[in-house]
């Protein structure tokens, strides 16, 4: 299982009363720490503000993954995870096809139906129903595929139109970008993965994540796909302490917005000796990307840390989870 890196980038309140360049800084260090460690990707949210919303510094992320995608050299970069409405398909089709010249072939393009509906007032996006949410998505990837992969697209979906849209240059990698959709509805979404996704992220448990696969899988076997064309990723919070005690009481409140269930009961919070058998068990559920996300996220030490206890070289350079 390869371990990859959630990047702060202010949506969680990490750089509340800091200055913006001193914050930013910040974010490269942490991605050079990443880079040398054996990460295999950094995640970067996209958000324009935090969660709750306050007057704090949150950084856009396709102007912040161009300039990681300079700032470095091995590790792969992406958004977790683009909010379908922010921007058109075409255009976000574009932006990836660029970002994928930048990085020399290193981007993941990661999406979803969007959810944080402040965020959307905010900034004068309308945010439909789920149903809407979902199939303005459904239509958005296949609009942005065939961008990657036609010489024009044209596309008469219900939210959705191109004509004879022209994407150059297409990217770096073969057969094109990446896509990962994030998201665990199981009659829509993990179908829509099933079609057109190259990577899902179903953020839950392990117990949970092994049944959402058996979904996943059921709709690959119903559009004959070879289910192991897609990447199974997850996310996990990290807390290390020197007791799992210490570890449980450091949950901050925001937890429940964003993980399911009790994430002290699954998560990455413990002892170093929990934390390997909660990542084991990670794997055992069939994740083969987990996206961990750390409490003191602005310290590359703990990053470095992290990657030092549980990560371990391979024959071919990478690094991965070894128990």
């Amino acid at each position: 299982m390869k371990i990859s890196l959630y990047l702060p980038t202010g949506f969680g309140h990490e750089f509340a009363e800091h200055d913006p360049v001193d914050a930013f800084d910040t974010i490269i260090e942490l991605a050079h720490a990443a880079d040398e460690s054996g990460y295999e990707t950094v995640w970067a949210p996209d958000h324009f503000v935090t969660l709750p919303p306050a007057p704090a510094p949150t950084f856009e992320v396709w102007t912040t993954l161009a300039a990681l995608a300079r700032e470095t050299r091995r590790v792969r970069i992406g958004q977790m995870v683009t909010g379908v409405s922010y921007r058109s398909p075409a255009l976000q089709a574009k932006m990836a096809s660029t970002l994928d010249v930048l990085s020399q072939g290193r981007f993941t393009f990661g999406i979803g139906a969007g959810w944080y509906e402040a965020e959307y007032v905010s900034y004068g996006y309308e945010f439909p129903g789920v149903r809407e949410r979902l199939a303005r998505l459904r239509e958005a990837v296949q609009i942005i595929r065939s961008m990657w992969t036609e010489p024009e697209t044209t596309f008469e979906g219900e939210y959705y139109q191109v004509h004879g849209a022209i994407n150059e240059p297409k990217g770096v990698q073969s057969p094109h970008v990446p896509m990962m959709i994030a998201g665990s509805g199981e009659k829509v979404t993990l179908r829509t993965v099933a079609e057109f996704g190259d990577a899902c992220n179903i953020q839950t448990s392990p117990d949970e994540f092994r049944r959402k696969d058996a979904i996943l899988r059921a709709h690959c076997e119903d559009v004959e796909r070879p289910s192991e064309e897609i990447t199974r990723t997850s996310t996990g919070l990290c807390i290390i302490a020197d007791s799992d005690e210490e570890a449980r009481a450091a949950v901050p409140p925001w937890a429940p917005q964003v993980f399911p269930d009790d994430v002290a009961s699954y998560g990455l919070i413990g002892t170093v000796d929990t934390i390997r058998k909660r990542l084991a068990a990670y794997e055992d559920a069939g994740v083969q990307e987990l996206l961990v996300g750390f409490l003191d996220a602005r310290d590359p030490n703990t990053v470095r840390r992290f990657a030092s206890e549980f990560l371990y070289p391979t024959a071919d350079g990478a690094h991965e989870f070894r128990r």
